[in-house]
């Protein structure tokens, strides 16, 4: 374990947004960036999202759940209408899509990877 707390910073100001690409697929208007990037996984489980206005993200399942934080605007998850500082905790087996009709940021932590549906 490192004891320099420098090691466990993430300063995400200074990072690039990053088109959302998964497996292949590209979702337009959907960028990320990664907060905690987990080296036995070799994925990030705590990134940030930003949609603009009008994209989407697929019906998909969370298999160990997920923790959602609006940092700003909206997003529309099953029909429930997020706005700026609306928390989200969804179970393990939850199943949803993401919509945001007028843009947003969100904080996700994710302990696995979801699967598109």
């Amino acid at each position: 374990m490192h004891t320099d707390i420098q090691h466990y910073i993430t300063h995400s100001s200074q990072q690039e947004w990053q088109p959302l690409i998964e497996k292949g697929i590209h979702y337009k208007g959907i960028f990320v960036k990664s907060l905690r990037y987990d080296e036995a996984s070799q994925r990030s489980k705590t990134i940030l999202l930003k949609f603009e206005p009008g994209a989407t993200y697929p019906y998909h399942n969370h298999p160990a759940g997920e923790e959602l934080l609006v940092l700003s605007g909206e997003a529309i998850i099953e029909q429930a209408s997020l706005s700026e500082g609306d928390y989200l905790y969804t179970p393990p087996g939850f199943k949803h899509s993401v919509s945001s009709p007028t843009g947003c940021i969100l904080l996700f932590i994710v302990p696995e990877e979801v699967e598109i549906l």
